[in-house]
């Protein structure tokens, strides 16, 4: 639980007060997680031989848990870490072991990735270059936490706003390791499925987040098509990316197949048991295991796929 405090004394975690954004409150969010009860003092004093010797500073105070200074700690990328990152890269690892999750390695180093650089990046003044027609504005996370300072004109009290903003950051950091957590033990059974495949097909017993696995391992960049069991009873496959960057597919489903269903779909394929294929042929169900693997065989042998390099 966390606790705001108005007594320096009272307090066992120290960060700035005035304008929030997104690393001290996701910091203050993953101490709460962390050292379960926190006293939080917010503060616009910067001299850090005014404060308590026994708590925890952070984004304030050019401390170890700061990163105004010059000398501020870098990633080999060259992205500077904000107070979350310290944070992460103090405690993370250790957080994750005292809650005994399986490869805890491999976790705390995905959420760092797929999280934590993301912050410290935008704190940091890195900002990615985000593709739009202009038609609409892209919020980050970031902004989204910016959203809980006080309007203009408002009488929110920014104490009890900053309150609300670590409760929201909270429950989304906690999702945010459930995923990774689920990601990762479904990297390794997906690689476990990949050992036991003989072509490009990869084929799983069971709907896993297996994209990323797919798209970052070499080994595993030859598989073309993957198949599993559909909740909705039969199998779907689907296409895989060539990467991250290129969307397009390593291998299509013909275009006269696109947004056919049922008998439609058995009439210009040949394959009894055919059910839906998507408009965009990224998708496509069928009723049995057999069904699936006569449709990519029809799939792989149409023009469409002749001059098709991986």
């Amino acid at each position: 639980m966390m606790k705001l405090v108005n007594d320096i004394k009272e307090a066992n975690c120290i960060t700035h007060g005035g304008t929030m954004h997104a690393d001290e409150v996701f910091a203050t969010a993953f101490l709460e997680m962390y050292l379960n009860d926190i006293k939080v003092y917010r503060t616009m004093e910067i001299n850090p031989d005014e404060f308590p010797k026994d708590v925890l500073i952070y984004d304030i105070g050019r401390g170890i848990f700061d990163h105004h200074q010059i000398d501020a700690l870098k990633r080999e990328n060259g992205i500077t870490y904000s107070s979350f990152g310290l944070l992460w890269k103090a405690f993370g690892l250790d957080y994750l072991q005292r809650r005994e999750i399986a490869q805890p390695e491999d976790v705390f180093e995905a959420i760092e990735k797929d999280f934590v650089i993301a912050i410290d990046a935008d704190d940091n003044g890195v900002f990615p270059k985000i593709e739009t027609d202009g038609t609409y504005k892209i919020k980050t996370l970031p902004n989204i936490i910016k959203l809980f300072n006080p309007s203009y004109q408002s009488e929110d009290d920014s104490n009890e706003q900053f309150i609300k903003a670590v409760a929201f950051a909270k429950i989304i950091l906690q999702e945010e390791i459930k995923s990774i957590i689920g990601k990762t033990n479904a990297k390794y059974k997906v690689i476990e499925h990949y050992n036991k495949t003989e072509n490009n097909i990869l084929l799983l017993d069971e709907y896993m987040p297996y994209e990323e696995t797919l798209l970052t391992i070499d080994e595993l960049k030859r598989i073309e098509f993957v198949i599993f069991p559909s909740n909705r009873g039969g199998y779907n496959v689907k296409t895989v990316p060539k990467s991250f960057e290129d969307k397009t597919f390593r291998k299509n489903f013909p275009e006269e197949w696109a947004g056919l269903t049922n008998e439609k779909l058995e009439e210009v394929t040949g394959v009894f048991g055919a059910r839906f294929c998507h408009n965009t042929r990224f998708l496509l169900s069928c009723n049995s295991l057999e069904a699936a693997y006569q449709l990519i065989d029809k799939a792989l042998s149409s023009d469409i796929n002749k001059n098709i390099d991986l």
